[in-house]
């Protein structure tokens, strides 16, 4: 190729007909990957390039004027040779693979006026050249890995109208001088890791600018008053950094303003009472996630919004009437404030709402009638509030609803008949309120239903058999109510169920045959009815039932020897007639309790059923009563005179030893660490690695802990996969406390205590029973994982991530995710765990972004990660996909089969060459495909390269839900709003959890 291009350059008319330029952009082909074969038509035979794909010439002198290969799929490096068209006025390579760095000299390209290379891999440093170019107004960088800091020659562009640098790795400061920019009407800086600096007051010199985009870029400190001069400003994004002080009263006099992006910073005080009249062109306002005070003001409501943004402040007071009237407005979320009062009447009756939540007020007063009055509504959030009356009967004509939830409030009345067969609602929460009637038949029409939360109501009547027809129904939970007869033959239908709750009901009857259908089932609660019948043996058959409650019924006959296939964290049989042998699996002191109250029932548990030996084999029980009494004062007395010794033997060594180590307790303890250091013996030991080894220590008292021991001098190195960690100079343990100490969440690991002494360190954390995600899934054990259950461990760890990412101050970064990091309790609940190597990310301190050493381990590293070694949630987020990506493929982040790919780059190959069913797991059940392609789709998000493609940890969270409510994750695109690149997930959040 390289002779072919020499020999085109010095003797072009030996070989083609194509002119001068076109040689030129026939060398940019050759030097192009073109998987597509986009440029076929780029003919060396013929005389001009003006009839190729993505040129334009001039109509007169047939110079080339335009290259536009936008989403082209091609690959290389930047073209140099196209600075030798003198005509060339554009140029777009946006959306390709254009990698390596630009070249520092690009003084040919004097025509040049606008440059579009976004969402490339270009690397490298800005080139401080680009602005000499006298004639270039637009300059579009964004979405590549940039580094360093903006040339201080960017401050002299002369045309320069558009500047985009966002989402690259740029750090030092947003530079003062590109406040001389005169001609900017876009800057574009947001999603940059900029050292923590202010917004530059200069930029208020920007007269002509209409948008300001600065979101996450680590700000600090009172937005500058000099942005107030920016009266032709359209769209101003300042969301995701850590300003403070008051929201600027001069916000109203931005009249131009249609977007207003202020969310998840820290301001404080009230949104501006008056001005909002005069804002009439603005549409979208976003201040959640802040510590606004105060009440919404009319002026404000008053406006044709289409989307208003305020939950999670310190806001309250009444809705204004005046918001009902926009004939704009589809979203409106307002959780997780004070407000109090009526909702507007007329809310829903003249706007095309999709999205209302208004979860965690105070509101009170009635539903308003016509909240789906233009039949757009998909989502009705309302949870703990203080709302009465009745659901209206209009809402039974909302097709369109895919998620209600209207728990912990005080509705009452029947539920509208048509209100259960909506045919596109996911879930239906009305837990917690006074609703009273049947389930109508009409549910059968509910066909996407997959969560019906009925709870602690006064529901009656019984369940229709048209229940059995929601095939796509994985939780029925009912408890607590008031219906009555048996339970419907068709329930055996519902073979994606997982939790089956009714307890403290009136049901009567016996349990439906054919419940081994239930093959998915994972809990089955039927307590406190009036159940009767025998115990079915087909329950055995349930592998992956763990809960089982049927205890105060009336159930009778014997105990089924089957429920012993059953692996079972809680069972309770108790107040019931059944009678017989309890099988041998449950004739333990441990589940003593499950059996009480059942007159019957036999087995070696003391207290259940003494008396009942009689006839002729009593003499016998007496004699071996007799016999084993004996025997066991004999053992008893041995032990204790060996107790006796070995106390005497032992007492002036280990009392020295024991008073030299430290307790610091993070909960309230059942033990203490002498009964830890008793229990540390090789018999215990459960696991080892270079930092020492980890023991399953019995307590007293019944419970169990894990105990980890590190060794002072001890490297750290993870395993034989992971980077090594040894350059750092502590060995986690302080890391792991200082994290563990102070969080609290139900898929963080718990940590109980923590013991030191010179030499050694203890870890006291909760037991774990089925070990880490990795071992399992990449055991002969796999199986047990199927895919529900995987796509539970994916969200329950996705939750625990979100907590460190978004509910902690200052964030937390895991910096080690890995699925041999993920721990499963009795229940295969997933638990983040080892947090050796975490670091907060607290834009206040100086140095804590930067690392020294890579941490994490091969095949989880984020591309960016290694080689600028800055901590951010983006590393986190990627590693989680590969988790994901385990999770459905059922391989390891790194393979020999590979080659020299990871699992990550396995993935994306073979579903271009071969499609999805050669990445997916052939373990899973095919009637799960579209479900695991919707979480396929989430972990690729999650390991793009560019880290401002991945959506954030409350994103993810947000997706798997919609995905196991059956809804397709929503396009990565900020819908209706002026932000064309990036979907920031924190205007769409909801009540979700």
């Amino acid at each position: 190729m390289f002779l072919q291009i020499f020999v085109t350059l010095l003797f072009p008319t030996l070989i083609f007909s194509l002119n001068q330029e076109g040689l030129y952009l026939h060398n940019v082909k050759l030097g192009f990957d073109d998987p597509d074969n986009v440029l076929s038509n780029w003919n060396e035979h013929d005389e001009t390039p003006c009839n190729w794909f993505g040129i334009t010439c001039d109509k007169t002198t047939r110079s080339v004027t335009s290259l536009d290969l936008a989403n082209a799929n091609v690959a290389g490096p930047f073209p140099s040779l196209l600075c030798r068209l003198k005509k060339l006025r554009y140029i777009s390579l946006y959306n390709n693979a254009v990698n390596s760095t630009l070249p520092e000299d690009f003084s040919g390209c004097e025509s040049l006026e606008h440059l579009d290379l976004a969402q490339n891999f270009l690397v490298g440093t800005l080139p401080a050249s680009l602005p000499a170019l006298p004639n270039l107004k637009y300059l579009d960088l964004s979405g590549n890995n940039f580094t360093g800091d903006i040339p201080a020659s960017f401050g002299s562009f002369r045309q320069l109208e558009v500047l985009g640098l966002v989402g690259n790795l740029l750090d030092g400061t947003i530079p003062a001088f590109l406040g001389n920019i005169s001609t900017l009407k876009q800057l574009n800086l947001s999603y940059n890791p900029f050292s923590t600096g202010r917004i530059p007051p200069e930029l208020g010199n920007l007269t002509n600018l209409e948008v300001l985009w600065l979101s996450d870029c680590n700000l600090v400190g009172e937005v500058p008053d000099t942005l107030g001069r920016l009266k032709n400003i359209v769209d101003l994004d300042l969301a995701v950094n850590y300003l403070d002080g008051p929201i600027p009263s001069w916000l109203t006099e931005l009249t131009n303003a249609e977007q207003i992006e202020l969310y998840n910073n820290s301001f404080t005080g009230e949104l501006p009472v008056n001005g909002w009249s005069k804002m009439t062109a603005l549409r979208r306002l976003d201040v959640s996630m802040n510590r606004v005070t105060g009440t919404v003001p009319r002026e404000l409501c008053e406006l044709p919004l289409e989307s208003l943004n305020l939950y999670e402040n310190q806001m309250f007071g009444e809705l204004p009437q005046g918001i009902a009237n926009s004939p704009n407005l589809y979203e409106l979320r307002l959780f997780h404030n004070r407000f109090n009062g009526s909702l507007p009447k007329d809310l829903g009756k003249n706007s095309p709402l999709l999205w209302i939540d208004v979860s965690e007020n105070k509101f009170s007063g009635e539903l308003p009638e016509n909240l789906c009055g233009k039949g757009f509504l998909e989502e009705l959030l309302m949870i703990d509030n203080l709302l009465t009356g009745e659901i209206p009967a209009s809402l039974s004509e909302c097709r369109s609803l895919l998620r209600v939830r209207l728990a912990h409030n005080q509705f009452s009345g029947d539920v509208p008949a048509g209100f259960w067969g909506l045919p596109h609602l996911s879930l239906l929460e009305l837990m917690d309120n006074s609703l009273s009637g049947d389930i109508a038949k009409t549910i059968a029409s509910a066909s996407n239903l997959s969560a019906l939360i009925l709870s602690k109501n006064k529901f009656s009547g019984p369940i229709p058999e048209e229940i059995g027809s929601l095939e796509n129904l994985l939780d029925f939970v009912g408890n607590d109510n008031l219906f009555s007869g048996p339970l419907p033959a068709s329930l055996v239908m519902l073979g994606q169920l997982g939790r089956l709750d009714l307890h403290n009901n009136e049901l009567i009857g016996e349990l439906p045959s054919g419940i081994h259908s239930l093959k998915k089932l994972n809990e089955l609660n039927l307590a406190n009815n009036d159940l009767s019948g025998a115990i079915p043996k087909e329950i055995g058959s349930l592998s992956v039932l763990n809960y089982l409650d049927l205890s105060g019924n009336q159930f009778s006959g014997k105990i089924p020897m089957e429920l012993q296939n059953l692996k079972l964290n809680q069972l309770n049989l108790s107040n019931n007639d059944l009678s017989g042998d309890i099988p041998p699996l449950y004739a333990k002191e441990m589940y003593k309790s499950s059996f009480f109250g059942n007159a019957g029932l036999c087995g070696d548990i003391e207290g259940l059923c003494e008396g009942t030996a009689e006839g002729k084999t009593a003499g016998y029980v007496w004699l071996l009563r007799l016999l084993f009494t004996l025997a066991g004062l004999v053992f008893v007395v041995g032990v204790v005179w060996f107790y006796w010794k070995y106390k005497n033997f032992k007492k002036a060594n280990m009392a020295i030893d024991k008073s030299k180590w430290t307790l610091m307790s993070f909960h309230k303890l059942g033990f203490n660490e002498y009964e830890i250091l008793d229990a540390l013996d090789e018999d215990n030991l459960i696991g080892s690695g270079a930092s020492g080894k980890v023991y399953k220590v019995v307590l007293s008292k019944g419970d169990t802990v894990a105990v980890k021991k590190i060794l002072r001098s001890a490297k750290i190195t993870d395993d034989s996969s992971d980077i090594e960690k040894g350059s750092i100079q502590d060995d986690g343990f302080e890391a792991e406390v200082e994290t563990l100490g102070k969080i609290r969440h139900k898929n963080i690991v718990k940590l109980w205590c923590c013991c030191t002494t010179r030499d050694c360190k203890l870890l006291v954390y909760e037991y774990m029973p089925n070990g880490s995600l990795g071992d399992l899934l990449h055991s002969s054990k796999s199986g047990l994982l199927d895919w529900p259950m995987r796509y539970k461990i994916a969200m329950d760890a996705a939750e625990g991530l979100s907590y460190l990412h978004h509910d902690c101050a200052p964030p937390i970064v895991h910096r080690d995710v890995k699925s041999n990091n993920i721990l499963l309790d009795g229940d295969f609940g997933a638990r983040v765990a080892d947090f050796g190597v975490a670091k907060a990310v607290d834009a206040n301190a100086k140095g804590i972004k930067s690392m020294s050493v890579i941490a994490g381990s091969c095949g989880y590293i984020a591309p960016e990660y290694a080689y600028t070694l800055r901590v951010n949630e983006k590393s986190d987020i990627y590693s989680f996909g590969v988790v994901i990506l385990e999770l459905v493929t059922g391989k390891r982040p790194v393979d020999p089969e590979f080659g020299e790919k990871d699992l990550v780059k396995w993935v994306c190959s073979t579903l271009d060459q071969k499609g999805v069913d050669h990445v997916i797991d052939p373990k899973h059940d095919s009637c799960f495909k579209e479900e695991i392609c919707k979480v396929l789709n989430i972990g690729l998000l999650c390991t793009s390269p560019l880290p401002i493609n991945r959506p954030s940890m409350r994103r993810v969270v947000k997706m798997l839900q919609e995905v196991g409510a059956g809804n397709l994750p929503k396009a990565a695109s900020k819908d209706g709003k002026l932000t064309p690149y990036y979907y920031e997930e924190a205007s769409d959040q909801g009540s979700v959890a």
